[in-house]
């Protein structure tokens, strides 16, 4: 399967701040994926080079084979919905909805109605005027209406409540199954978007450190939970990215898929065994490998 967008040691620096430190991933065709970490972590800024909208200090880029910057090819392709998307001043949501279905050769009117009511998007008001989420929705809208063949979010839920929320979720899995692309999500809500999911890409401090299909990180860790000694008995020789302690008691988040010994062992001990959602694994994740280069350096 040929990539969409290749990346190979993408660099970026502001003055004295290293945003993308030597990144390099690919991403493939008709797939969902997750951008996912930290605020300042560089997401934005990779979504931003990707779509010619800032530039890379050093580093190649490809996107259908081709630089993105100046490439009316490429950029006919792509749709970008920013967090932070502006509008001219007097704007209203049905010029931004009329200009995007001019931009995409791909956009559904019919699709574009129909969220305007869900949303229950007031098309005649000044883009200013509007709420954070009813300027969340319009950027949802273009997103999903657009049908570009590679869609990227920037955290798109800003200001959106939990039904508001549910709707894009719902309204973005049932047009990607009849309109296969390739979708681009960051997000901090990663657990309510993990069943969304099926790639992740975890940049922290400007690196990639995670990158994988969901299905793969699901089961790579486990929190085994019980008396302290039992606990730290059976954890021996393993890799540990969290622990919590609350006077006999520890929990403790170890990778590794555990086999059925492991799980005899478990339950011959007295302990207990919870999954790991994606949302702590990447935190916890991102915690031990802050935690590992300071103790390095």
């Amino acid at each position: 399967m040929t990539a969409v967008i290749e990346v190979e040691n993408l660099t970026k620096r502001y003055r004295d701040t290293l945003a993308l430190d030597n990144v390099s991933f690919s991403i493939e065709p008709n797939t969902i994926y997750g951008l996912l970490g930290r605020n300042g972590a560089g997401k934005t800024t990779i979504m931003s080079i990707l779509t010619a909208q800032n530039f890379a200090t050093s580093g190649r880029v490809r996107v259908f084979g081709e630089a993105p910057y100046e490439n009316a090819r490429v950029l006919s392709r792509l749709c970008f919905v920013r967090e932070s998307q502006r509008y001219p001043d007097d704007a209203q949501p049905r010029h931004a909805l009329r200009m995007a279905s001019m931009f995409f050769p791909n956009w559904d009117q019919g699709l574009a109605d129909r969220l305007v009511e869900e949303f229950r998007l007031p098309m005649k008001r000044r883009i200013k005027k509007l709420s954070r989420g009813q300027l969340s929705a319009v950027g949802v809208i273009i997103g999903l209406a657009s049908r570009a063949e590679i869609t990227f979010f920037d955290e798109p839920y800003l200001g959106l409540d939990a039904v508001a929320r549910q709707i894009f979720y719902d309204r973005l899995l049932e047009d990607y199954a009849e309109h296969p692309r390739t979708i681009v999500l960051s997000s901090h809500l990663i657990d309510e978007v993990s069943n969304l999911l099926e790639r992740v890409l975890v940049v922290d401090d400007g690196r990639i450190v995670m990158d994988e299909e969901t299905d793969s990180i699901r089961d790579r860790a486990a929190n085994i939970v019980g008396d302290a000694s039992a606990v730290e008995a059976f954890i021996a020789g393993r890799e540990v990215i969290h622990r919590e302690s609350l006077g006999h008691v520890a929990s403790v988040t170890v990778l590794g898929t555990l086999t059925p010994a492991d799980r005899a062992a478990i339950s011959a001990a007295g302990l207990d065994v919870t999954p790991v959602s994606l949302q702590q694994l990447i935190v916890r994740t991102t915690q031990h490998s802050l935690h590992t280069e300071g103790a390095v350096r």
